[in-house]
């Protein structure tokens, strides 16, 4: 059986000390680590562990439903 692949829409904060991402698709599942690059793979990883628990207790894997883009105002 082929695997889906399923893009979600993902949110990368930089706070003072390091950087933390979730997507607002997968409510709980969050990441933090010290780089950009670090942040995305440790997310990745998450969502997937976050999945097979999912699969494993029967319950449906949440389909990416949002959209992300910029807005430019005027400062």
């Amino acid at each position: 059986m082929e695997e889906t692949l399923l893009e979600y829409p993902v949110i990368y904060e930089r706070t003072e000390h390091n950087w933390a991402t979730y997507s607002p698709d997968v409510p709980g599942c969050v990441a933090t680590a010290k780089t950009r690059e670090e942040v995305e793979a440790k997310f990745r990883s998450a969502l997937e562990f976050h999945f097979r628990g999912l699969k494993a207790s029967g319950e449906p894997i949440p389909l990416p439903r949002s959209q992300a883009g910029m807005v430019k105002v005027a400062d």
